[in-house]
């Protein structure tokens, strides 16, 4: 991150100047312009800045005015963000399963816990793939339940209908969120988030709840919250904007090499790619096969200099906050499973193809390859 920021620094500093010469350190014109400017690479889409991508989920899940108790379908396989927003608003998150191979949710799982209590489908874009949009959306229509998009990890990324429609992750159900938080392909420095959607009228309605709930200063009309992007985040976050086509081909270039050069090394399945979605490498998730040796594993590249992290090493429903829910041990076997599989290899758009080839030759001689 250090090394990304130093190609950009003459442009930060720059930003940074601009704002503190304005002193308009809250919803100066950088806020509005990186919005249009995010939007516009969206496809369109209405931009809602806000403080974080907590933020963004709980402010999606308060604009559609479900009554307490709604439930909430989320993945099990997911950050704890996630679940977190729903049970803050007093509805209830109902889990269902991962599918093996993406990760993402499962849209069978999904159409099987829909009751005449369900108010939203929240589908998280894991680690830069959209989930099964072409699915989701049907289910979502057929039901008459809003979908909601957490895209933080997947900005940037399209899919692909059968009807050649093709979207950006995040504008396909009635709202998507995102984060900026700094290890995000696009990520500032410090916390940020935004919301985005197609429709004017719910747009309208985002601004401000995420602005105290008023349509001008003094006037209220909603219970809202004080969730704004600072302007100073807002104005380098659209000079790391610019940058983001090319970072995500340059990650696309690792994750390629990766492909190549893991495929045939036993013991491990290189990230699956659903053929509908591009895929923009948030991480580069491996899962290991022998139970047990992913942490083995983890441990050796420690050793040997290589950072790596595992996404998630404990399920939401097997966490103590939400233990209230009920679920136990082996309901969700896919995510319980991915939660001792999962490996996440270190990529970022400055990854030398050296520094890439010590990794592999690191991961191969762990299985003796």
């Amino acid at each position: 991150m250090a090394t990304e920021h130093a190609a950009l620094q003459p442009a930060l500093n720059e930003a940074m100047r601009e704002v503190l010469d304005t002193a308009a350190f809250i919803q100066g014109p950088a806020v509005g312009q990186f919005a249009a400017e995010l939007g516009e690479y969206l496809g369109g889409a209405h931009i809602i800045p806000c403080a974080n991508g907590t933020d963004a989920l709980t402010l999606a899940l308060m604009s559609l005015e479900l009554p307490a108790g709604a439930e909430i379908i989320i993945p099990a396989f997911t950050y704890v963000a996630t679940l977190e927003a729903a049970a803050l608003l007093g509805l209830k998150p109902v889990l269902v399963d991962s599918l093996p191979d993406t990760f993402n949710i499962d849209p069978t799982a999904v159409e099987a816990a829909i009751t005449p209590r369900t108010g939203a489908i929240v589908a998280v874009h894991l680690f830069g793939q959209c989930a099964d949009l072409e699915a989701l959306r049907t289910i979502s229509t057929r039901h008459g339940v809003a979908l909601i998009e957490d895209n933080a990890q997947a900005i940037g990324a399209t899919f692909q209908f059968q009807n050649d429609e093709t979207a950006f992750a995040g504008a396909v159900g009635e709202i998507g969120t995102t984060s900026f938080f700094p290890s995000k392909n696009l990520g500032g420095l410090g916390d940020g988030g935004a919301l985005l959607t197609r429709d004017a009228a719910r747009a309208a309605l985002l601004h401000q709840l995420a602005n105290h709930g008023q349509s001008r200063k003094y006037h209220h009309q909603h219970i809202g919250l004080n969730s704004r992007l600072d302007t100073l985040q807002a104005a380098l976050l659209r000079v790391k904007l610019r940058q983001l086509p090319a970072n995500t081909a340059a990650r696309q270039a690792v994750a390629a090499r990766y492909d190549a050069a893991l495929a045939a090394v036993p013991g491990i399945i290189i990230p699956t790619r659903d053929q509908r979605s591009s895929h923009v490498f948030h991480q580069y998730t491996i899962q290991v096969e022998e139970a047990g040796r992913r942490d083995e594993l983890q441990l050796f590249l420690q050793k040997c200099g290589v950072p790596t992290m595992i996404y998630y090493p404990l399920p939401v429903h097997a966490q103590a906050a939400y233990a209230y829910l009920g679920y136990r041990a082996g309901q969700f076997p896919v995510a319980e499973r991915l939660c001792e599989a999962v490996l996440s290899l270190p990529i970022h758009p400055l990854l030398t193809v050296e520094q890439q080839e010590y990794v592999i030759g690191r991961v191969g001689a762990f299985f003796g390859n």
